[in-house]
């Protein structure tokens, strides 16, 4: 009997520690109850943290491109080189010998043509932005010839602005070809809009309804095709691009008047222009 009583005792141990086991979760769960929870910690430690402010960038599109670079964008250095290599145009045109040699001019090594990150180009539009700084001094001639009328004065800048480039009339269709590669057509439109509203300025002119936009779109038209036509005058001092000049201002203004009376074709005119414009680049 007395191993009975042993394996009764050793079972009754055995459920005693089972019951001690558990009791023992039961306590350590009551316990932890008892613990402030911490992911309210966690929530209120978020709230504290600072915001990311929302990522923001200026617009900017191929598009709608800078506006051509001006003589006073340019750096000194940069400026010697080009006002000096405008000298060698005429003989060696808008190419890379003839900033070359302006650098030598001026002083600097052959590697500092480096200096003008779109090369040929740079000379390009150096030619083009200074030449139409000069056209404020014709401006300020024809004032004293009393009785000019805005489009006179329009066509005597035109004309004006044609003669600067005789000099480098034979080069003229190489910088012609520059001007039209692809990476340059935007800044050598922005260019000519420059021109144009520059002409039409200095000619007193101070529309402020459509025509501001139909006007300088037609004088960028007449000038450009001008501008190629002179490449084959012969003449003396450009007369036949002269008579070009006219008879195109005249097909012009004679277009205007059969079309005064049509306000729809007006419209429709304008909001073409403006859009043709824009999807050349100008900002207008």
């Amino acid at each position: 009997m007395a191993q009975p009583l042993l394996s009764l005792r050793r079972r009754g141990l055995t459920f005693s520690c089972r019951r001690l086991n558990l009791s023992s979760p039961s306590r350590s769960i009551a316990s932890y109850s008892r613990i402030t929870p911490t992911r309210p910690q966690h929530q209120h430690h978020c709230q504290q943290r600072q915001r990311l402010q929302p990522f923001t960038r200026t617009y900017h599109s191929d598009h709608h491109p800078s506006k051509p670079p001006q003589e006073n964008e340019y750096s000194n250095s940069q400026l010697t080189i080009l006002s000096a290599s405008l000298s060698h145009v005429p003989r060696h045109g808008f190419s890379r010998d003839a900033l070359i040699l302006g650098a030598r001019d001026s002083g600097f090594l052959d590697v500092s043509v480096q200096l003008l990150p779109r090369g040929e180009f740079d000379l390009v539009l150096f030619w083009l932005a200074s030449r139409r700084g000069l056209l404020r001094n014709v401006a300020e001639k024809l004032k004293e010839r009393d009785g000019l009328s805005v489009e006179e004065k329009v066509r005597c800048l035109v004309m004006e602005r044609l003669r600067m480039n005789e000099m480098v009339k034979e080069e003229w269709q190489g910088a012609l070809a520059l001007m039209s590669l692809a990476g340059n057509i935007p800044l050598s439109l922005s260019e000519l809009h420059a021109l144009s509203s520059d002409i039409l300025n200095l000619a007193g002119d101070t529309s402020v309804d459509s025509s501001w936009y139909t006007k300088r779109m037609s004088v960028a038209a007449i000038y450009a095709s001008a501008e190629v036509y002179m490449t084959r005058d012969q003449s003396p001092n450009l007369v036949e691009t002269e008579e070009f000049v006219n008879r195109r201002f005249e097909d012009s203004v004679a277009i205007g008047e059969k079309l005064s009376g049509a306000k729809q074709c007006l419209g429709f005119m304008g909001t073409t222009a403006v859009g043709l414009g824009r999807s050349w680049g100008l900002k207008i």
